[in-house]
């Protein structure tokens, strides 16, 4: 097993019913090894248990069967080798694009300079040097999100879930912050785990693309893209990959 690879060892998890207490399964057997610095976008239909498999990565549910390893170790709760960006920024509002930052450092080891120091690099990181003294409500909302990369980025994580992080965006803000998130992929080289409904997104940006199906949510087949990065959206090879994966769902 490779340092910092992500393993889940035949994940599966259910959830008790509060009306008639009846186990209802949301994940069934997922098995997934994925490489340090590799790029994973999961895809599914709604209730496939998408982000609920992103939970179990960051640490939020306990109870589940399988396990999930981090660099050979088992997760036992949150812990800042993982880093999270939803599809909400979460921004607090009586806090500028720095402290907004800054706030991903609270449980650091690291001294104030130290701090200080690190928030200013990945406010360069993701181009808002001009906007660090900006409230949330004076920025757009493609800076917002990527206020919210920058915080889950700043305590230099291993891994960085993404959960549908472009989803409220309009389109154009969509397709540059897809390409802002393929430059600081490969920038950082950090692990990224991003699920979406979007199978344009997913392809564009993954080195694979996990396909689910829901009822219980399972990999139904994990395709290699297999072009080098930065990809052109307009690639001939992107779009018959894109049709391929739709399909899954089209025929379904």
């Amino acid at each position: 097993m490779q340092a910092n690879s992500l393993v889940l060892d035949h994940v599966s998890k259910h959830f008790t019913q509060p009306n008639n207490g009846a186990a209802l399964q949301v994940l069934d057997d997922i098995a997934l090894n994925i490489a340090p610095g590799e790029f994973i976008s999961i895809v599914g239909a709604s209730g496939c248990g998408k982000s609920t498999l992103l939970r179990l990565i960051l640490g939020l549910e306990s109870e589940f069967e399988g396990q999930i390893l981090l660099g050979g170790r088992a997760i036992r709760g949150t812990g800042l080798e993982r880093g999270i960006v939803f599809q909400d920024h979460r921004l607090f509002p009586w806090l500028n694009v720095r402290d907004n930052i800054a706030v991903g450092l609270k449980n650091s080891p690291l001294a104030s300079a130290a701090k200080q120091q690190v928030v200013r690099e990945h406010l360069a990181l993701v181009g808002l040097e001009r906007f660090a003294e900006a409230y949330p409500h004076q920025i757009s909302g493609g800076m917002a999100q990527r206020v919210a990369i920058a915080r889950g980025l700043v305590n230099r994580p291993s891994v960085l879930l993404l959960d549908e992080p472009f989803g409220a965006l309009d389109a154009l803000t969509r397709a540059r912050l897809q390409n802002e998130l393929q430059r600081i992929w490969a920038q950082e080289n950090i692990t990224m785990v991003l699920v979406t409904h979007d199978v344009e997104e997913a392809v564009f940006l993954g080195d694979r693309v996990v396909v689910m199906q829901p009822n219980p949510g399972r990999i139904k087949r994990i395709v290699d893209v297999g072009l080098p990065h930065p990809r052109q959206r307009s690639d001939a090879r992107l779009v018959a990959l894109r049709d391929d994966v739709l399909g899954d769902f089209l025929d379904a």
